[in-house]
């Protein structure tokens, strides 16, 4: 006998499972930008060594402290993820920079220490010598000279001004100016902002989207298997909020080392005046990832509510909803604290890219 397909609603539990499949799918592209920006400049002197040893670090305690605590799968495969990339970043960044902890020191060239050096180009008669020297009274034979250095000086710049490089034998006669088909300039004309706009915007599109279809999917296919057992479930059978003390100390680590991480990228940036060799995709996927991961905690329903909601009668005794609610945030508030957190101090790195948009090459 044909059966109706279950229905997909959209209710509390339905917008965190939404907002946490979308940070799954943020978290899962989040270092590919990166990777592949450090793998095209062959560099990753961008990225702060320390702010990925950190990170990981945090990675690690937030296995813990999910494991300890019992929170929701999400947060738990978000967790072990976030290891591994962390791994394979750190291992680029190795690749490139050698095992060493230390961030690249922005080189300054020291105006005082350049000295021009002779090339075939440079003028034989070099600039007025005798500005040093000191200073006597003029005589009648002084404004004779003075006359012939002017006549002399004014031709010496006239001179200079001629472009004599073509008569130089070991130099052929070429246009200084591009031609419009030339494949070096074309292949080194920086992307347009808009480009790049367009380009994040689509690729963050193309992941919220994934991310909802596959929520979708796996939503409409447990329903299909629950459909099967019709068994009530009551209130008192479901799993109660437990509040672990080394899952909740491993996860305040975990927040404080996730709000430290992005302290040795800011400062980097900062001396460095530059963004360059940074993926801004990276970062957004990152802002994403923790907002949606935020949203996917607070959109929390308690149980009895869900039954009541289910099989149409009153579950929640009085208080219990805010209760049930309140209990929940408090386990969750280390990983809420570490993600709210992290996403401001990106918004601190968006606005680095902004400032300093000029000096990136």
């Amino acid at each position: 006998m044909y059966s109706a397909s279950p229905e997909v609603g959209l209710d509390i539990e339905a917008l965190s499972g939404i907002c946490g499949s979308i940070s799954i799918a943020c978290w899962i592209v989040v270092f590919s930008p990166q990777i592949i920006e450090n793998f095209r400049r062959h560099s990753a002197d961008g990225l702060s060594l320390i702010f990925i040893v950190i990170w990981l670090a945090g990675d690690v305690f937030n296995i813990l402290g999910a494991v300890l605590q019992g929170v929701i799968p999400t947060m738990t495969i978000l967790a072990v993820y976030y290891t591994l990339a962390d791994i394979v970043l750190l291992g680029q960044c190795f690749y490139y920079r050698g095992f060493t902890l230390s961030d690249a020191q922005p080189t300054i060239p020291d105006e005082e220490a350049v000295v021009d050096e002779e090339t075939e180009e440079s003028p034989l008669l070099a600039h007025d010598s005798t500005a040093a020297r000191p200073k006597s009274r003029p005589t009648a034979a002084d404004a004779d000279g003075n006359r012939r250095s002017s006549s002399f000086s004014s031709f010496h710049s006239h001179l200079n001004q001629v472009d004599a490089t073509h008569l130089s034998p070991t130099k052929p006669v070429i246009s200084s100016k591009p031609t419009s088909d030339s494949p070096s300039v074309s292949a080194n004309t920086p992307t347009s902002p808009f480009r790049t706009f367009l380009v994040n915007t689509t690729a963050l599109i193309l992941v919220c989207a994934a991310g909802s279809l596959g929520w979708f999917l796996s939503t409409r296919s447990s329903l299909g298997q629950q459909s099967h057992n019709t068994a009530p479930v009551l209130a008192e059978e479901t799993e109660a909020i437990r509040f672990d003390l080394w899952g909740q100390i491993f996860g305040y680590l975990c927040a404080v080392l996730y709000l430290g991480s992005r302290v040795p990228q800011l400062l980097l940036n900062y001396r460095r005046k530059s963004t360059e060799g940074v993926s801004m995709l990276f970062f957004l996927f990152a802002c994403v990832g923790n907002l949606t991961y935020v949203m996917s905690i607070f959109a929390y329903e308690p149980e009895c509510a869900k039954l009541g909601r289910e099989y149409k009668t009153m579950q929640c005794e009085a208080g219990e909803w805010n209760s049930d609610y309140r209990r929940y945030i408090l386990v969750n508030t280390s990983w809420l604290i570490g993600s709210a957190g992290t996403l401001l101090l990106d918004m601190m790195i968006f606005a680095q890219f902004w400032i300093y948009r000029k000096n990136v090459k």
